[in-house]
């Protein structure tokens, strides 16, 4: 057997713990244009969430502040300059520190939104497709009635009964929060629904049936664990549509108060009369800032989605153990490409035979021969 050191001192190359985290490892599956994709949008969320940390920092003054520290009001309408880089706008709030301090405003209704529709989407959906029955129809009836509405008109109608249209900072990133909350609800119950009806008669499902699992362990265990893969994705893009939606709902005047927190949909509200008259950077830099952060969550989204196709996955993997071959040989020797000169050496005999009791008898091969014997 030849050279069992060589087999002996072969051994499996294994990533570190952070190559093993969801954004990493999708970071080293993606290729060409899906990982620019995603390179990109990663940098416009991280930029922006530290835009949201260090807002205090950032914004020369504050959200609703129209005085200086000298007592001066600020002017209004007045043009970007050294003093305002951005301008003022109509009521001598500064733009540059109403966009700074729109960003945390968003981040944390994002935050409220999605964190609230995951935990109720996906425990409802849990109960609806494991135990099936009225639970299941009265449950999928619902969901489905809401969907039926269009996002935004049901958030405004939410966002009237929470606050009554208006609120403080708290109330009103609470109402616009739950009002969000309540529309993509059923995006996370119909996914988990969907995929828990699949699952719930796998194997080890029954298995654990078997030996006596509580209800409790099989929900939580077997069946979240192995139905949540698309979360990501959907929390994703329904992110970005949290953005829009909050947008909307200050732009149609049923967001926060202006001098309870900055919003850049409410901005916009109080810019439209600015444009026609010509003064452009209150709603230029309110818009820019939403296109940007919701165009940064989309992109990392779409990657996703595109990074869950086992096809892709398939030929990078592929494409690595082709690339890679030279390493995991075992003979040091072979090359890659040689497997066309391996097998013409296997075909041809390494020693010369002699034909012996056949038709001829020489050197070589005779198809005749009834014996062969290798010198």
């Amino acid at each position: 057997m030849p050279d069992d050191d060589r087999v002996a001192h072969l051994h499996v190359k294994r990533g570190n713990g952070w190559s093993r985290l969801p954004i990493i490892r999708d970071l080293r599956i993606a290729v060409g244009w899906q990982k620019g994709m995603l390179v990109t949008g990663l940098v416009l969320c991280v930029v922006f969430l530290c835009i949201a940390i260090f807002a205090p920092v950032i914004a020369p003054y504050g959200f609703s502040q129209i005085k200086g520290a000298d007592g001066v009001a600020f002017p209004t309408q007045a043009p970007p300059s050294s003093e305002h880089i951005w301008g003022t706008t109509v009521g001598g709030y500064d733009v540059f520190s109403r966009t700074i301090w729109g960003a945390r405003t968003a981040v944390i209704a994002i935050v409220i939104a999605v964190v609230l529709s995951i935990f109720i989407g996906v425990f409802l959906g849990l109960l609806s497709g494991y135990f099936g029955g009225w639970v299941d129809r009265v449950l999928v009836v619902i969901a489905d009635a809401i969907y039926a509405f269009p996002s935004l008109l049901l958030a405004i109608l939410m966002a009237i009964v929470i606050s009554g249209g208006q609120s403080s900072l708290w109330g009103g990133i609470l109402a616009s929060g739950i009002s969000i909350t309540v529309v993509y609800i059923p995006q996370y119950f119909r996914t988990i629904r969907a995929e828990v009806v699949r699952i719930k008669d796998a194997a080890y499902v029954e298995s654990a049936k078997v030996v006596g699992a509580s209800t409790w362990r099989i929900l939580t265990k077997h069946l979240l664990r192995n139905s949540t893969r698309t979360l990501p994705v959907i929390l994703t893009l329904n992110s970005s549509e949290a953005i829009l939606t909050l947008a909307g709902l200050g732009f149609l005047g049923f967001g926060i108060e202006p001098t309870a927190a900055a919003e850049w949909g409410y901005d916009l509200n109080r810019s439209m009369a600015d444009v026609t008259a010509g003064i452009w950077w209150t709603a230029v830099y309110p818009g820019v800032a939403i296109v940007l952060i919701v165009l940064g969550i989309t992109l990392v989204g779409e990657s996703l989605n595109d990074l869950a196709d086992p096809r892709l996955r398939a030929r990078k993997s592929a494409g690595e153990v082709i690339g890679a071959i030279e390493d995991t040989s075992v003979d040091p020797t072979e090359r890659p490409g040689m497997s066309n000169e391996a097998v013409a050496a296997l075909d041809t005999p390494s020693k010369p035979f002699r034909v012996i009791g056949g038709d001829a008898s020489s050197d070589g091969y005779a198809p005749n021969s009834k014996e062969m014997r290798h010198e």
